[in-house]
């Protein structure tokens, strides 16, 4: 059974009241009467109208005022206010109006008219509480799905650093598992890390990129897994069929990692194969030159060389950085400048003296 409109009749004259509220019930409408402004409040305190029929001229509270009090209680803003008074001046119809009043009849007025008026208030009514439920329904909504997304934008990221975080542990325990079978440690991994973080810096990479390329480095001789001991850990030089053997590590590293779809070991497949290119066209495997070989390896060639001449090995002692630098920025034959990217070999330049404290914060310890 559908539920009846709710009318509040106000007229300060009970039988005109009387009169409209008979005819309002046989429209199948339920009324409430007030005799004044002051008793209309007090209803509309207890019961909320659909519809507020008003008079203007009343005792104790005329229909101006009571229109205002109306308008201004924020819980009755939406209920429409049909006047219907006697007064005819233009000056009264538009004061009523502008305090909030929705609709204007005359005394004496027509019933049919008076009906299709509150339809259509009544209808618009419906359609404002329509709006305003849909407008708190939807702030619900929306509200409950934010938190959803975010909780799903938490639970994705949360499940992409665990990803992340397994890529590097792969990352670390692959390089180590090289270091085994030679004589570099992990501090040469750490302080080529660092290295390249620096020339990162001067060259001006976004920090992902920067981040990136430091991450994947720790793997660029991890194809030194598939050179026999006996090459790997000569003391003397290597032969010429030994040093062609040597040289496959670039390729079996990236054999290694090249077909992880993880963008950090696509990064590490990258330096492993090209890290011993030479800008001049002088290196390995592919005889690569200038920006043919990615920026990341062109890094590692000086990160790598500037640490390997650093270090002791069983066919070379340890140099000092000042020794290092003059070998790296003038060359000494075997090394020359023109191995490097100028640019890279540049940013060297202006920041060697952070090579040399990285290389002393992470000294190998024999």
């Amino acid at each position: 059974m559908k539920k009846k409109r709710k009318i509040l009749v106000v007229d300060d004259e009970v039988s005109n009241r009387e009169l409209l509220a008979s005819f309002l019930e046989e429209a199948d409408y339920e009324i409430w009467q007030a005799e004044n402004g002051q008793e209309c409040l007090e209803i509309m305190g207890q019961t909320l109208p659909d519809l507020v029929i008003m008079d203007l001229i009343m005792p104790l509270m005329d229909g101006f005022e009571a229109i205002s009090r109306i308008r201004k209680n924020p819980h009755w803003q939406t209920i429409p206010i049909l006047v219907i008074s006697s007064v005819t001046e233009r000056k009264e119809r538009l004061k009523a109006i502008d305090l909030g009043a929705n609709d204007f009849i005359n005394k004496p007025y027509d019933y049919d008219e008076l009906l299709l008026r509150i339809r259509n208030s009544l209808k618009l009514k419906e359609y404002s509480d329509f709006l305003k439920d849909y407008n708190v329904i939807l702030e619900k909504e929306v509200s409950q799905r934010t938190l959803e997304l975010r909780n799903a934008l938490k639970a994705l990221q949360d499940s992409y650093n665990a990803v992340e975080s397994a890529y590097h542990e792969i990352i670390y325990r692959l390089s180590r598992a090289a270091e085994y079978r030679d004589p570099e440690t992990g501090k040469h991994i750490q302080r080529v890390k660092a290295y390249l973080l620096v020339l990162g810096e001067v060259l001006g990479l976004e920090n992902k990129e920067k981040e990136e390329i430091a991450i994947a480095s720790p793997m660029h001789d991890v194809g030194k897994v598939g050179i026999p001991d006996s090459i790997l850990l000569k003391e003397g030089p290597l032969s010429s069929e030994e040093w062609e053997i040597m040289k496959t590590h670039t390729t079996m590293g990236y054999a290694i990692l090249k077909d992880s779809k993880a963008p950090v070991l696509q990064k590490a497949a990258e330096i492993a194969l090209t890290h011993h290119e030479r800008w001049d066209g002088s290196g390995y495997p592919k005889g690569l030159k200038k920006t043919e070989i990615p920026l990341s390896g062109r890094m590692m060639t000086l990160a790598d060389i500037y640490d390997a001449l650093r270090s002791k090995r069983p066919y070379k002692p340890a140099f000092s950085h000042e020794k290092t630098c003059e070998i790296i920025l003038k060359g000494d034959g075997r090394t020359l400048p023109s191995h490097f990217d100028p640019e890279i070999l540049l940013a060297f330049e202006k920041r060697h003296k952070d090579f040399q404290e990285i290389f002393e914060t992470f000294r190998d310890v024999f």
